[in-house]
């Protein structure tokens, strides 16, 4: 994500998320195990308990897949859909919940047999026909319709379905992804998608992966779209428009699509030219390109308030599509999308070296050494309000520190250990935890075993440090 001030997302998103009962038990989902089968399931939780989002995501099952189909008519901004989701359940379940905030549900079954279904705020709680045993596989389709929301945050960004002159554009970060399709919502949970997008003829329909098909018939166009790769739901994009599309490849033949809103495609389009040559770049870096497609999704200034690493496709409004910006994004599907923050507490993770890769952009391709990088960051009195790894609310996520600080920890990291090295670590971590998930401790963890030494010096002062230290060199 480019940088920016998220606001108090805490306190708007702790009023939403909250635990639906089912009909039969109460208000916290009691009374609903029942004994079917030889399994006696309980309800699983309606959060994660993530340290900053407590519920956000959902208990008792992990996702696998989802299958999304989504028919969506621009002109009133309705969205029509059905979304298959394939879970294995890790304790045995009576009910469970799926996050999805406003739009209405039309039914719902699990494993072809209809499911109890209760809406609380953003909770939708289904109860199967039969308990689901621990380590089962099992297979909920909702059916449901409506005007998808724009979640509107306290500093005035906007996330969920954000609608544009001519189509509409889906943003996630943090938890906007509910706002178009119901699942567990959290970080911590990765699947793999299709995604089928039906919009009037002579649209586009734009999603992450790889487009497998387009076909068009009674005024109706439908594109599916393949992720074959985990990917965090937060990371999930749709973009429906007038856009323009190229395709190209990298030099190891890697798909590249770009779509350019009309308006903006011209001058948009010498940048996007260079994602091949900054993608090859990156991998001498950062190691082989995690995902099967890449590219970037341009929209107008003013379409949408950020750029965001929506994975393999990239969604930049045209006055954030600079080429920092640029290699900043793409470096996420490597550090974030690829490898992915545990919980909401260790985004500096992702963002820190992102930011970095905007200071090897610059040393690689502008002769700019990351050195003076890190001393430009260095002297901001706004770097220093916290330390990176230890934001003091949820609205404090997307603040300074969390970028720049967190680029000064992977710079000390360079200092301390040397570059031969650092760039052993900086390939080596996403592929430790290729499309995973990893936690701060992981990362420490994983730094001094590749350096053979103990850095305590330089977490203690670079990443949990309060205060700004006197020199740039301790």
């Amino acid at each position: 994500m480019d940088v920016r001030s998220r606001g108090a997302l805490a306190a708007a998103l702790a009023a939403l998320l909250v635990l639906a009962g089912c009909s039969g038990g109460g208000a916290n989902g009691e009374g609903l195990g029942v004994d079917v089968g030889g399994v006696r399931g309980t309800p699983g939780a309606a959060g994660l308990r993530d340290p900053y989002f407590p519920k956000l995501g959902n208990g008792g099952y992990d996702v696998t897949h989802y299958a999304l189909d989504l028919r969506y008519d621009p002109k009133r901004g309705r969205l029509d859909a059905t979304a298959m989701i394939t879970a294995r359940a890790t304790q045995d379940l009576s009910a469970f919940n799926l996050d999805l905030t406003g739009l209405t549900v039309a039914a719902a079954s699990v494993d072809d047999a209809p499911a109890a279904v209760n809406r609380a705020g953003n909770e939708l709680t289904l109860r199967p026909r039969n308990d689901i045993g621990k380590g089962e596989t099992f297979r909920t389709k909702v059916t449901y319709a409506g005007v998808p929301a724009t979640i509107t945050d306290a500093d005035g960004s906007q996330e969920g379905w954000l609608r544009t002159a001519d189509g509409a554009l889906a943003l996630g970060q943090p938890a906007g992804s509910m706002a178009w399709f119901p699942g567990n919502h959290h970080p911590s949970d990765k699947a793999t998608y299709d995604i089928t997008l039906t919009v009037p003829a002579g649209t586009e329909a734009v999603a992450n992966g790889v487009r497998t098909s387009e076909r068009t018939a009674n005024g109706r166009t439908t594109t599916v779209w393949h992720v074959a790769e985990p990917m965090a739901s937060y990371l999930a994009t749709v973009g429906v428009g007038q856009y323009e599309t190229k395709v190209s490849a990298t030099p190891s033949g890697l798909p590249v699509l770009t779509a350019a809103d009309p308006t903006v495609a011209a001058r948009s389009a010498p940048l996007l030219k260079r994602i091949p040559e900054i993608l090859a770049r990156q991998e001498e870096n950062f190691g082989p390109y995690p995902f099967s497609a890449a590219g970037a999704i341009v929209e107008r200034t003013g379409d949408a308030g950020y750029a965001l690493e929506t994975q393999t496709r990239p969604v930049f409004p045209l006055d954030a599509l600079t080429p920092e910006i640029l290699a900043h994004e793409l470096a996420h599907q490597w550090f974030g999308n690829s490898v992915t923050p545990e919980s909401w507490q260790d985004i500096w993770l992702s963002e820190g070296l992102a930011v970095y890769a905007e200071w090897l952009y610059a040393e690689d391709f502008e002769d700019f050494p990351a050195r003076s990088s890190f001393e430009a960051a260095f002297a901001v009195d706004a770097n220093w309000a916290f330390p990176p790894a230890e934001p003091p609310a949820a609205e404090n996520l997307f603040d300074p520190p969390v970028y720049q600080r967190g680029a000064m920890v992977v710079h000390k990291i360079r200092e301390r250990v040397g570059d031969e090295t650092f760039y052993e670590i900086l390939s080596g971590w996403p592929a430790t935890h290729r499309h995973g998930n990893a936690s701060t401790a992981d990362f420490t963890e994983y730094v001094e075993e590749t350096a053979g030494e103990d850095l305590d010096d330089v977490w203690d002062v670079w990443l949990y440090g309060d205060g700004k230290p006197d020199r740039p060199d301790e």
